[in-house]
Order: structure tokens, then sequence, then C-alpha cells
């Protein structure tokens, strides 16, 4: 069996960059599946706290804390800070943020938040291996009411 002599050695050198570009497609998704969640999260616990709070001045500050809070517990590491997008609806119409904390006591008002992230897939480069992306933007919204018979400032 001389002939098989070797055959080992040109089989590994075959399969090893399809095996290490498996692994790392593996951990782009997994990656992107665990930022998807995170900032899923960081966007719910953005609004709701946008909502509790009495004017937006203060709603925007405690959606900027909630979200990087929120990010920072998950571990996801933005390539930079999260962008927030604050909006808002009046008696079911778009409105500014703003706006929806200046609507009068009984008229139902929303906030929505939209937070964003870059997430970098940097440390999962393989030298020589083509194709891997440098990062995924991930958004996600979410819309709080404000509670309807509270004073708003």
């Amino acid at each position: 069996m001389a002939r098989d002599r070797g055959s080992v050695s040109i089989e590994v050198a075959v399969l090893a960059p399809a095996f290490i570009a498996l692994m790392v497609l593996a951990g782009v998704a997994g990656r992107t599946a665990v930022a998807d969640e995170a900032v899923e999260s960081a966007a719910h616990d953005a609004a709701r706290a946008a909502s509790i709070a009495r004017t937006a001045r203060e709603g925007e500050q405690a959606a900027e804390k909630a979200a990087r809070d929120q990010l920072s517990w998950s571990g996801l590491r933005c390539t930079a800070p999260p962008s927030l997008d604050l909006s808002g609806s009046v008696g079911g119409n778009p409105a500014t943020f703003a706006a929806a904390y200046r609507s009068d006591p009984g008229v139902p008002a929303t906030v929505t938040v939209t937070v964003t992230c870059t997430v970098s897939f940097d440390d999962l480069r393989a030298p020589g291996l083509p194709g891997v992306p440098g990062g995924k933007t991930v958004s996600a919204r979410f819309t709080s009411p404000l509670d309807t018979y509270r004073s708003r400032g």
C-alpha cells in the first residue's frame, strides 16, 4: 500500500479550511443570535424605563441608561455606543417623543425606543480565510404606554 502513503495528510490539508470555515460560520451565527436577543431586551428595558418617567428629558436619560445597562449585562460589545431612536404617539397618531409627554392626562400616549448596535466579528476572522464579515448591525424596537391618567411634564 505504498500508493496510499501521505493520503491522510492531503485529506487533512483539503478538509481543514472547510472545517475552520464551518466553525467560524457557527461563531458568526451564534454571536448574531445573542446580539439580536440582547438588543431586543435593551429596547424593551429602554422603552419601559422611558414610559415611567414624567418628562421627556427624564425619559430620554432613563432609556439611554436602561439600554446601556442591559447591553452591558448581556456582555454584548457594540463597535460604537448603541444608538437610540425615540418617538411617540398621542391618541394613536404618530408624534415626537417630547409630544407624548406633553399630551394631556386622559389621552392615551406611547413612547417607542429603537436600539441599534453594530456587533463586531473581528475576533472571529481567521488569517487567510476570506468571507468573514466585519460586523452586523442589529436593531430592535419596543413601544410602551405612558400612564394615561398620570400628570406629565
